[in-house]
């Protein structure tokens, strides 16, 4: 039987995109990676991260769990109004949901973080994955203005092709997009009250594919799409996603100064950014290592020697893997919860995946 014909019955579309397709990608990565670092000088590398500060490399792995800790508060403003949640659990579920992710290809960890606090705290899956995509496209849209922030006022290294434009107009766009998806959302809700609506119809029609485990979907999912009540909570959310994006540019502060880089302040804004372009981009190729990719490059137009950069892209991302796995696991155990559960959310993706292409069509 052909690998062709494999992908057009049972579960081949979903073997291809998540094993073949990844396969590939990792394969155009290390491609990518080799060109970018050919010049390496593999012994001063090695020095650079032998003889590393631990002390400013522990500052890297607190302010990476700091980020993800204010992003469970985030998180937990949006949800207050469904059911006030404690802010270190939902750090843990995020922490969980990375984790899982990496050691078993779920497809998105908000799906996992969602399950766990739906199945926690007695909730219905989708409301809680509802607040979730709140959540994202939250953060999406304070990336997208720090973005055009950075492309206006940030120091943007001199190279072929205009990186500002290309910034501004990323920015701009990203902004529009999630703007746009987070408008529709709301003005969504009121629909699914009704049952002769198309969305209505379409989600029901939805959830009957889903042999049982997408019963009440629409009144969960209406139930989902909320905005805090309280002016402090609807600031708080807004503040927080902010603070994320200036926590996050700090990594490559704490990780730089562990190998003798400094830059300048808004440089650091501006390696948060691109790496984080190119991290959607990749995602959206189905290439892995997006953010390596991303931070290579941005740290070549900044002028960074090949091997110190390459050293501080290797703490971030490795500090970042085992930080995620470690604390993800462990809220699992503290949770009476393994990975072999964790996967009964995959069935639901697969449904809602099932469903979409058939909606598509």
């Amino acid at each position: 039987m052909s690998i062709a014909k494999s992908m057009t019955t049972g579960n081949g579309p979903s073997v291809f995109f998540r094993w073949v397709l990844p396969v590939i990608g990792a394969a155009i990565a290390l491609a990518t990676l080799f060109w970018l670092y050919q010049g390496l000088d593999v012994g001063r590398f090695l020095s650079a991260v032998a003889t590393a500060n631990m002390g400013w490399l522990v500052m890297l792995a607190a302010t990476i769990l700091l980020e993800q800790l204010t992003r469970g508060w985030k998180w937990r403003q949006i949800l207050f109004d469904l059911k006030p949640i404690s802010s270190v659990r939902l750090f843990g579920a995020i922490m969980a949901g990375y984790g899982v992710a990496i050691l078993v290809p779920l497809g998105v960890s908000p799906l996992v973080r969602s399950w766990l606090i739906a199945r926690l705290e007695g909730l219905r899956m989708a409301s809680v994955l509802m607040t979730s995509a709140i959540e994202r496209f939250l953060d999406g849209i304070v990336f997208a203005l720090l973005a055009a922030f950075v492309a206006l006022v940030g120091r943007i290294p001199d190279v072929d092709g205009d990186v500002r434009t290309g910034l501004a107009v990323a920015g701009g766009l990203n902004l529009l997009l999630l703007s746009g998806l987070l408008y529709l959302l709301f003005i969504g809700r009121s629909p699914l009250g009704r049952e002769n609506a198309r969305v209505s119809r379409c989600v029901d029609w939805l959830a009957a594919r889903g042999r049982g485990r997408l019963a009440g979907l629409r009144q969960a999912i209406r139930d989902g799409i909320v905005w805090p009540r309280d002016r402090n909570r609807q600031i708080g959310a807004v503040l927080a996603s902010v603070a994320m994006k200036f926590i996050a540019a700090t990594h490559f502060l704490w990780a730089g100064l562990a190998v003798g880089v400094v830059l300048a302040p808004l440089d650091y804004l501006f390696l948060m950014i691109f790496a984080g372009f190119a991290l959607v981009l990749a995602r959206f190729v189905r290439v892995p290592s997006g953010f390596v990719i991303g931070s290579g490059f941005a740290l070549k137009l900044l002028g960074v020697p090949d091997e110190q950069a390459l050293a501080m892209i290797l703490f971030n991302h490795v500090l970042t893997i085992v930080l995620m796995v470690v604390v993800g696991l462990l809220f699992l155990w503290r949770s009476g919860i393994d990975i072999r559960q964790a996967r009964q959310a995959e069935p639901v993706q697969e449904a809602v995946e099932r469903g979409l292409r058939r909606l598509v069509r």
